[in-house]
């Protein structure tokens, strides 16, 4: 707090812009399983933050919003969809998600990996190929009755894909959401099991990564997190809502565009 008690009068106007920014990046980021980092990213690289300092408030912001919209969507499963078939493989796919989520953030952590290209480059090619996926799964695969029972090879599945997807969201700050919905859309579970999976999932990850920014290294944007984080909570809390008046494929293509977008524009 005594971050924000120093600052100018003139300059509280110019921070509350990113509490707009908190809650755009956290609708987003829990009604569609994606990061939040989707939205802060690229906002951050037009801010002239450092690489370092992009990622690293991203992380701080995310512990707001993915915190917000993952409580948000555990209620709702608890209150309206525990007896459901479709969400019968929930609680275990958020278990192993997790642990091999945690495992690959800190495995790039632990070896100091850096990130094989710059964080502008590889985020605008991490958007424009998952952008393009999803556009293909929503026209090439043919609808089918909707899957509810995990088997042996999603386990196998879901533990290489956060594995990858905890090491891309070390130095992107998003991707183990996303790749983790993405699967699960594509194995046919339902499309709002996927997504709050994916949105809890995060929010774990985001936790787990935190440290490594304010305890081993430096490089939260204080200023700009406690002004977004409030606005995060906000849209964590609301973005649960939206996803109950948009149909799957809305869903998917609206994540998709705004993927081809900010892909596009970073390239």
């Amino acid at each position: 707090m005594l971050l924000l008690a120093n600052l100018p009068a003139a300059d509280y106007a110019r921070y509350m812009i990113f509490t707009l920014l908190g809650v755009v990046g956290a609708i987003f980021a829990n009604s569609t399983g994606a990061g939040g980092g989707v939205v802060l990213i690229p906002m951050f690289n037009q801010l002239n933050f450092t690489e370092t300092q992009a990622i690293a408030t991203s992380f701080g912001i995310q512990c707001f919003g993915m915190t917000a919209g993952g409580i948000t969507w555990w209620r709702h499963y608890r209150s309206e969809k525990r007896e459901l078939r479709l969400w019968q493989g929930f609680k275990r796919i958020i278990l192993v998600a997790t642990l091999a989520s945690i495992a690959g953030i800190w495995l790039i952590y632990g070896t100091s990996q850096n990130s094989p290209a710059s964080l502008s480059q590889s985020f605008s090619w991490f958007s424009l190929l998952l952008g393009i996926f999803i556009i293909a799964s929503v026209y090439l695969i043919k609808p089918k009755r909707e899957s509810s029972q995990l088997m042996w090879w999603d386990y196998l599945a879901i533990v290489l894909i956060c594995l990858a997807g905890g090491a891309i969201t070390a130095w992107l700050s998003v991707g183990v959401g996303e790749l983790l919905a993405i699967y699960l859309i594509l194995r046919r579970f339902d499309v709002t099991m996927a997504v709050a999976a994916a949105v809890i999932v995060s929010a774990f990850t985001v936790w787990s990564a935190i440290w490594q920014h304010t305890l081993i290294s430096f490089d939260v944007y204080w200023q700009v997190a406690l002004f977004a984080g409030p606005g995060a909570v906000i849209g964590g809390i609301i973005a649960k809502t939206l996803v109950t008046y948009l149909s799957a494929t809305r869903l998917k293509l609206f994540f998709a565009f705004w993927l081809l977008v900010i892909g596009g524009l970073g390239i």
